[in-house]
């Protein structure tokens, strides 16, 4: 984000865009070059790719905005016309906004939830007064002003303050002082705290925005296009990868075991997975459907969240930040639900965790289409099976439903940090033994009421387990309606 210089920002329909990736272009020598200079040497060198993603190499510069007219609105990646150079290429339309908008500030957060405010701004690099203003999720047409604050108390913690409109049109926290527009607002509380709990100090840091795709006609990609650079982790069908797609874009890259699965069946569920579109789904790029087939996604920094909670990381996550997690996870598997499609492999092992705890459900839809004798038996070795709902592993019956038992068993995950679930137990042990009643005791430390959510997606009947919809509202209001005198443990 960035804002338009005052000699264009007349200008109709001007949009502008800043490149978050990191290096983009090939390496050009402009360390050495000053502001003025570089700025010269940008507006020759933008990159404008036909049909392809516009780009533009920004990594080692301040912060600089793109301006440009927008030729044709259509879709994930629209026309766009260089104010600069008049070349025309596709940019990303979740990368820019109007000029003139509110949109284009760099403090506006738009529509995201209280809780997400706080998950960003409780960030240990942020100092004191660190903001942003997002969209109020109770009164529509107002805002909200998040703040950073710190006492001795509550440590770390954040303020809401709602901002309200005017009929005349003007904004105002308190009616004695009030403004003209919300960059007004923020103006004065960045110079006086005026009653806030601190003057407003930095813009809350946000990651890059996820693109629709790598580009407008990139979804099959050549496997030339792809660098593998650093192994992540393998299993029994594949290995995974951090790499890079076509020398600019960092992504994640699944390679599977060749045999594993039909090309032509992935394909066709590919098409499927990559109109799944949720800020908690873990965002699928492009494929290499020809063996051993590819599985490009966005990239996410901290892996899986099996090896996260087993980590030293892991070691320090308390009730608050577990339950947290569990509600991103409740939230990308309430969007599934919605659009009546179905996991079938929900587990720590295929959650991802980003910066900032940021959790996002993976994998999702894969389990159906792999052809390994050991894993279509349904009780072989490579089966899942203590993940897995008693009517899904006896009878193949897998349904959203199947995916709460599945989620219950993820919660005992969260709760013990990365245990296996039943210990001590085999696979067949753990089916006999859940048919005839038995289900998994509170772990320790755990309480009571998040083990009975527990023991709610684990009925023997599957139309008596919750809604994902249900989980996410519990999990999220958890701290306020469930458990408000919660005090940490040892381990919780």
């Amino acid at each position: 984000k960035g804002c338009i210089c005052p000699s264009i920002s007349s200008f109709n329909n001007v949009f502008f865009f800043l490149s978050l990736w990191d290096g983009v272009l090939p390496p050009l020598n402009i360390v050495s070059l000053n502001w003025e200079q570089t700025k010269r040497l940008l507006n020759q060198e933008m990159l404008w790719l036909p049909r392809s993603v516009f780009c533009l190499w920004l990594t080692l510069l301040p912060s600089l905005s793109v301006s440009f007219s927008l030729c044709h609105r259509e879709g994930d990646w629209w026309l766009a016309r260089s104010l600069t150079t008049g070349e025309s290429g596709y940019i990303p339309s979740n990368y820019v906004a109007p000029s003139d908008s509110i949109q284009a500030e760099e403090w506006y957060f738009g529509k995201i939830t209280r809780r997400d405010s706080e998950r960003l701004l409780l960030n240990l690099q942020n100092r004191r007064g660190t903001f942003l203003v997002r969209e109020s999720e109770t009164t529509k047409g107002a805002y909200c002003l998040s703040v950073l604050d710190y006492d001795n108390t509550k440590g770390l913690n954040v303020k809401h303050y709602k901002i309200r409109k005017l009929d005349s049109g003007g904004f105002y926290i308190t009616s004695r002082t009030q403004f003209t527009s919300l960059q007004q607002l923020v103006f004065h509380y960045r110079k006086h705290s005026d009653g806030l709990c601190h003057a407003l100090s930095d813009v809350c840091p946000v990651s890059k925005p996820q693109t629709q795709g790598l580009a407008r006609d990139a979804w099959e990609i050549p496997r030339e296009s792809l660098r593998l650079d650093l192994k992540l982790g393998q299993g029994c069908f594949g290995e995974v990868w951090m790499g890079t797609w076509n020398g600019t874009t960092r992504v994640a890259i699944k390679t599977l075991k060749p045999g594993t699965m039909s090309p032509e069946a992935f394909l066709q569920e590919a098409q499927v997975m990559k109109k799944l579109r949720h800020e908690k789904l873990v965002q699928l790029y492009a494929v290499v459907s020809e063996e051993p087939i590819y599985i490009v996604t966005e990239y996410m920094s901290q892996g899986s969240l099996l090896d996260f909670l087993k980590g030293e990381a892991g070691k320090m996550l308390r009730l608050p930040q577990l339950v947290d997690m569990s509600s991103q996870i409740a939230a990308g598997m309430a969007y599934v639900e919605r659009m009546n499609y179905v996991h079938r492999d929900l587990r720590a092992a295929n959650i991802l965790v980003g910066d900032n705890l940021v959790c996002k459900v993976a994998d999702f839809g894969l389990a159906r289409l792999i052809e390994d004798n050991e894993y279509t038996a349904r009780q072989g070795a490579k089966f899942p099976i203590k993940w897995t709902a008693p009517e899904a592993a006896l009878y193949g019956r897998f349904t959203i439903k199947s995916d709460v038992w599945s989620f219950g068993v993820l919660l005992t995950e969260l709760a013990t940090k990365g245990r296996v679930p039943y210990p001590g137990m085999v696979n067949r042990e753990v089916l006999d033994q859940v048919e005839r009643g038995y289900r998994m005791p509170c772990p320790a430390e755990c309480p009571s009421s998040l083990h009975e959510l527990m023991l709610s997606c684990w009925r023997k009947d599957p139309e008596e387990r919750p809604t994902f919809e249900y989980l996410q509202g519990f999990l999220e209001d958890y701290f306020t309606s469930t458990e408000p005198q919660y005090q940490p443990g040892e381990n919780l």
